[in-house]
């Protein structure tokens, strides 16, 4: 399932749909031009008609998510390409990944969002969705996995802390709720780079699981509606043995109404099954 990660992303998308306000007119040669607005800003109207032609791009009612998708990524480049030190480059360069997320090609994704990174190492989803692509990448039997795990966790660790300075920041308080749903998807996939980690450990200490359990927890408190973080939960407790409490969150997992098929199979062949034969 895509998860919304535009955590911060929001106020960009906000302040590039000021650019009409922003790029108003020079003034007459008589008159004393008024100060430049504070923040990002097109540095000539040329900029500002290709930001706006981006903003249509994303904005544009289009059947074909890949020829929209195509569109922005058009856009977003002539954008970069022509005016290379543009205030709006973090934003640009993230639809542009979104895009490339929309079209499903994880590759151009990944190293779109390295460019991101290089604009502003700190942006939040840049860091959030480049560790998830690393994790989902990796396998229990990569030669290099602890180096990839361990980048992987730089990454989502960053992106938390970044939301965590948010959610403390009180002009971000209208946000909140998104940057809930951020940061728990960031333990979620912090989970996901443990569960990978505890599978290559053949040692059959089921503590080795105590790290995916804290993530996965984290992910489901932090953002209770959504099921797949119980799920995960779930599993992740009858795989490292706390039978009793695993078989308590797939009841209430399986009583939750419109629970998606393949989650109701997977709780219940995988978790309660589990339970039983484990009794």
């Amino acid at each position: 399932m895509k998860r919304t990660i535009l955590t911060g992303i929001l106020a960009l998308v906000a302040g590039a749909a000021l650019l009409m306000a922003q790029a108003a007119p020079p003034a007459p040669a008589a008159q004393a031009a008024p100060a430049a607005p504070a923040g990002p800003r097109p540095k000539s109207p040329e900029e500002a008609t290709a930001l706006r032609a981006l903003l249509a791009a994303q904005n544009a009612v289009n059947p074909d998510a890949n020829a929209k998708a195509d569109a922005i990524i058009a856009a977003g480049e002539e954008v970069v390409t022509k005016f290379p030190t543009t205030d709006y480059k973090e934003m640009v360069l993230t639809m542009e990944a979104m895009a490339y997320e929309d079209k499903g090609d994880a590759v151009k994704e990944q190293v779109t969002w390295g460019r991101v990174l290089e604009s502003s190492p700190n942006s939040i989803p840049a860091n959030l969705k480049t560790g998830a692509l690393i994790v989902k990448q990796a396998h229990d039997k990569d030669l290099d996995l602890a180096d990839e795990l361990a980048k992987a966790e730089k990454y989502l660790n960053t992106a938390l802390t970044g939301i965590k300075a948010e959610e403390a920041d009180p002009a971000m308080a209208k946000n909140m709720a998104g940057l809930k749903q951020s940061e728990a998807e960031g333990h979620e996939t912090l989970g996901m780079a443990a569960l990978t980690r505890a599978t290559a450990n053949k040692d059959t200490d089921p503590k080795k699981y105590d790290a995916t359990i804290t993530e996965f927890r984290a992910a489901a408190t932090g953002d209770p509606m959504q099921p797949t973080y119980q799920v995960r939960l779930a599993y992740a407790l009858e795989t490292g043995g706390k039978h009793a409490e695993a078989l308590e969150i797939a009841n209430k997992v399986l009583a939750m109404p419109d629970l998606p098929p393949a989650l109701k199979q997977f709780v219940t062949e995988h978790v309660k099954g589990a339970g039983v034969a484990a009794k």
